[in-house]
């Protein structure tokens, strides 16, 4: 596995990339925001660890520019902590969230945890229906009642995938989060997102949402 490591302070690079390098992982580096696109366009990483703070294109510029042509799985990895930093960076499409500073074999477990959701195998079951929801999972692709396609990234796929398959159920904050993202895995705050990217998706009015229902205070539901 190939990891793109992007972050203007050289000797931090330094550690993460000696970090990556211990788990396995071949690391390229940028130290700024157009040479991280330069670099992920002719390299072809299969992650990006992506700090926000950069000459000539701050890592959410670099995000929204990637995001925009690939689902490739970034972890935004900031001294910006703020509430609104996080929620900025994950509506971006950031798949993880990690404040500086941070536990080297934090930073490695959950790029494992990342990664494992990427390429994670299709169901072997096919295609999910649920109320007027058909999922393809092999192909993150979602057909409403009106017969229109809808893309997802792999991760909003993986959660309306856990959210189908308990079709009825109430699914705690922490079930969720264990189906979708793993032990190693995210929080309230990066769940409540991912669900907020995925109703703007699949939901006819996001403010008032038909399928992904809240549950106050326990978690959510996929309601008929």
């Amino acid at each position: 596995m190939k990891s793109l490591i992007v972050d203007d302070d050289l000797a931090l690079a330094d550690v993460i990339s000696f970090t990556m390098r211990r788990a396995g992982f071949e690391v390229i580096s940028a130290n700024d925001g157009l040479s991280a696109l330069e670099l992920w366009e002719l390299e072809e990483p299969d992650l990006i660890i992506l700090d926000l703070n950069l000459p000539k294109l701050d890592g959410l510029g670099v995000c929204r520019r990637i995001r925009a042509k690939s689902d490739i799985p970034i972890i935004i990895l900031s001294v910006r902590g703020e509430e609104d930093d996080v929620v900025q960076g994950l509506n971006l499409g950031a798949d993880d969230y990690i404040v500086k500073p941070f536990s080297p074999r934090q930073l490695v477990a959950r790029s494992e945890a990342v990664l494992r959701r990427v390429n994670k195998p299709a169901n072997s079951q096919g295609p999910i229906t649920a109320s007027d929801l058909i999922l393809d999972p092999a192909r993150s692709v979602v057909r409403n009642g009106e017969g229109q396609e809808i893309h997802l990234t792999k991760l909003e796929s993986n959660l309306l995938e856990t959210c189908m398959l308990n079709y009825g159920q109430v699914m705690t904050y922490e079930s969720l989060i264990d189906a979708v993202w793993g032990p190693a895995g995210a929080d309230k705050v990066i769940l409540k997102q991912l669900i907020y990217r995925l109703r703007k998706k699949i939901e006819p009015n996001p403010s008032e949402p038909f399928y992904l229902q809240t549950v106050s205070g326990i978690g959510y539901t996929f309601a008929s």
